[in-house]
């Protein structure tokens, strides 16, 4: 048998022996020729069979045009022919316009159309056959130029363009669209294929990814990671820079396609995920280490992160502007890679393990501490990486959307977001240790302590009693509620991290807004251990039972402070969006958490009521023997009647009487105190001008407020104090209230001064504020 000869080298084509260089480098590449021999003889026959339905298709084409244009034809003769005869055929007139004309135009369409879809359907097959020329040529090669890939990239565009002008105006082509956007999608493919596996060789020619040494980062120590991209010099970078830059264009078009209506580029970036690969290859041994001491992770990967984002800044940034990436940053793009390679290994490995054992009762303590401090770690590890990413339009979008913090891509946090369970299982640790440390501080007898009845003026040393039932203003609740509140907005401040919004509302409402309503019931069952009782009247019940209602008070008023911030706004609309899908033209004016504050407007209404009616039935029993005794009036009345009777206020006052009086005349001044406060804080406490009708009319009706009390006491003003001093105040006149603003304003004497006035309840800050307010 003879042996085959092989070819002269120089009648080879230059394709050809780069094909041969690249495959059978050395001599053990000989054993994989009859593999390649199998996948060239595919390609072969795919490549005839593409070209054998072509043809086909070609030539059904050709025949439909060519039958309709002999219709076309025939139709055209036969109307001459009666136009010709019309001395003859006078009769038939009528049959040629009504019903030949229409037929022969749209006979002459429906040419057109197959002529304008014959001439598309070349362009686009010759497009679509110089694209694979391309790609496939190159594959043979075994190299990828840039030359080449932009060459591609020019093609698809043009391809594109004839797509594009073919939707708009012919959309019955549906078959056509889909055809060429398949064929396109396939050689897209290839060539991604080819470019990428190009781009991972360089990368791995230039040194990538780096040695990683964690012996320190074990220790608690640093060390510094060199950046190949930085080293990169010469021939080197300009080959890196090429690829990149092929590499981005290929995506650009790739994503152009699919997202045509977008303005800016908003994907991840391929070469960037490129260089994120090996790192999560290498580093992965590592992590499996450290599955129990998740620090040391976070740790690493936020060095990792750190050392090289400025590296990544200068050498690739210029090259995605190159490509014409319009908003992308590649400092962003870094960054996000490798939180998501981050957040992969922490979803299969971590919190999988966690939430399966999180089913196991005599396990769940331990499960919820390590989530726990998985969860902290991770909302540093975001704040470090908020920090690194310190572009303007960062920093713009951010401040457009605070409670984002990050988009999904950049927080960690995004794999709860897509595992509502573990959302679930969060939700539930949080609130139960919430409710831990809320029964730990129940336990303290200084839980609900109030501050003391006595207070320093606020222009002098005296000291003068307080109020006992604060408004929403003053805050004076028990120490608990400050405690309840600050554990609930810990909850809230660490469900804003999720970067999804509904995810972030249905956290909020199963840790923050169910711990309140745990906290409600706490007011409840302990309203409900509070004597209030008439027979066995007791000051420090009414401190506790005042005490109680402060703190429903304070509860309220923080919840409407939280729920007027922008961020629950936009959460409350999202929520009803969500459940009312179909928009509708009624208002809704409820808050975040409406349901939360009308129940505790509600208890605080009912214990006021309670605690009034409380004292009502105390003045009853108090005054009770006096009224039974009413008859000895009669008595004395007789007996001392010869006399003349003495003054009223010469007589002592009855003895079953002064008790009742007593508790009355607290009961009452406990009132009027609030009211006062009340009414000083809604009007006076807010930024409101006060024009010279404002004023009489601010003073008419406080004067009205005076004549209710006017019937009990001589001068009803006095007990409204902060009202009184406010009224002063403003009936001032222009001269008067400049110079007592340059008084306050220096600093000296504006004690002496505002005492001069009459003034002597209101603060230095509430008087300026008052006059500020004040127009002429």
């Amino acid at each position: 048998m003879e042996a085959l000869a092989l070819p002269n080298p120089s009648e080879l084509s230059p394709h050809l022996l780069g094909f041969l260089d690249h495959r059978f480098g050395t001599l053990e590449d000989l054993l994989t020729a009859p593999n390649l021999a199998v996948e060239l003889s595919k390609s072969c026959s795919d490549l005839d069979a593409d070209l054998a339905a072509f043809h086909r298709n070609l030539k059904t084409l050709i025949v439909s045009w060519t039958r309709r244009s002999i219709a076309a034809k025939t139709a055209v003769l036969r109307l001459n022919y009666r136009l010709q005869n019309l001395g003859v055929l006078a009769s038939q007139n009528d049959v040629v316009l009504g019903q030949d004309l229409p037929r022969l135009a749209r006979e002459l369409l429906r040419v057109e159309a197959v002529r304008g879809y014959a001439e598309t359907a070349l362009r686009l097959e010759a497009l679509i056959g110089d694209l694979e020329d391309v790609i496939f040529s190159e594959n043979v090669a075994g190299t990828v130029k840039q030359e080449r890939v932009i060459g591609a990239v020019k093609i698809v565009a043009d391809i594109d363009s004839v797509l594009a002008n073919v939707a708009e105006f012919q959309p019955r082509w549906r078959r056509l669209l889909n055809s060429v956007d398949d064929r396109v999608e396939k050689a897209l493919s290839v060539l991604r294929t080819r470019v990428v596996a190009n781009h991972r060789t360089l990368l791995s020619s230039l040194g990538w990814p780096p040695k990683l040494s964690v012996s320190k980062i074990e220790n608690g120590g640093v060390s510094a990671i060199p950046n190949p991209l930085m080293l990169m010099r010469g021939e080197k970078r300009e080959s890196y820079s090429q690829s990149f830059v092929a590499l981005c264009a290929l995506q650009h078009v790739r994503e152009k396609r699919r997202h045509s209506d977008d303005l800016g580029f908003k994907a991840k970036l391929w070469a960037i995920d490129e260089l994120v690969s090996p790192i999560a290859s290498r580093i992965e041994y590592h992590f499996s280490k450290w599955v129990d001491q998740p620090e040391f992770i976070f740790a690493l990967v936020r060095k990792i992160t750190s050392d090289f984002a400025v590296g990544v800044e200068e050498v690739l940034q210029p090259l995605i502007d190159e490509a014409r990436l319009v908003g992308c940053s590649a400092k962003e793009a870094w960054v996000s890679a490798m939180v998501q390679m981050l957040s992969g290994f922490l979803g299969h490995r971590v919190f999988s393990v966690l939430a399966q054992r999180y089913k196991e009762k005599e396990k769940k303590l331990e499960v919820g501490s390590s989530w726990l401090h998985l969860i902290d770690l991770i909302v540093a590890f975001n704040k470090q990486m908020q920090s690194l990413v310190n572009s303007e339009s960062y920093l713009l979008a951010s401040e457009l959307d605070r409670f984002e913090g990050f988009s999904g891509g950049l927080s960690v946090l995004s794999i709860v977001c897509d595992r509502l369970d573990w959302l679930n299982i969060w939700a539930k640790i949080e609130l139960r240790d919430a409710w831990k440390k809320l029964k730990a501080e129940l336990k303290d007898d200084r839980a609900w302590l109030v501050e003391s009845k006595k207070g320093v003026d606020v222009l002098t040393n005296k000291e003068t009693e307080r109020f006992l039932l604060s408004t929403r203003e003053d805050h004076r609740a028990p120490v608990i509620a400050e405690s309840a509140l600050k554990m609930a907005w810990e909850m809230i401040d660490r469900g804003q991290t999720l970067p999804a919004i509904l995810p972030r509302i249905q956290f909020i409402r199963s840790t923050a807004a169910r711990f309140l309503w745990y906290f409600l019931n706490v007011l409840l069952l302990r309203w409900k251990g509070t004597d209030l009782s008439p027979e066995n009247p007791d000051d420090e019940t009414l401190m506790r039972a005042c005490g109680l209602i402060n703190a429903a008070g304070y509860c309220e008023f923080k919840l409407q402070q939280w729920s007027d911030d922008v961020n629950f706004l936009e959460m409350k609309m999202a929520e009803t969006e969500s459940k009312n899908p179909v928009k509708d033209n009624t208002n809704d004016h409820s808050c975040f958490f409406d349901e939360e504050i009308k129940s505790l407007d509600e208890l605080e209404t009912n214990w006021l009521m309670e605690i009034v009616a409380n004292l009502l039935r105390q003045f009853e029993l108090l005054s009770w023997e006096y009224m039974e005794n009413l008859k000895h009036f009669d008595q004395e009345q007789n007996r001392f009647c010869p006399t003349t009777t003495s003054a009223a206020m010469d007589l002592a006052i009855s003895h079953d009487l002064i008790e009742a009086l007593d508790a009355l005349r607290s009961q009452l001044l406990v009132i009027e105190r609030r009211l006062d406060h009340f009414i000083f804080s809604s009007i006076f406490g807010i930024d409101i001008r006060f024009s010279e009708e404002g004023v009489n009319q601010i003073g008419a009706d406080m004067r009205a407020l005076f004549s209710v009390f006017q019937p009990f006491c001589a001068r009803p003003e006095a007990f409204f104090p902060c009202i009184r001093d406010s009224l002063r105040l403003l009936e001032m006149d222009k001269g008067g209230v400049k110079y007592l603003q340059a008084v306050l304003s220096s600093d000296e004497n504006r004690i002496k001064c505002l005492r001069s006035c009459g003034i002597s309840h209101v603060s230095f800050d509430q008087v300026e504020k008052i006059l500020r307010n004040r127009k002429f």
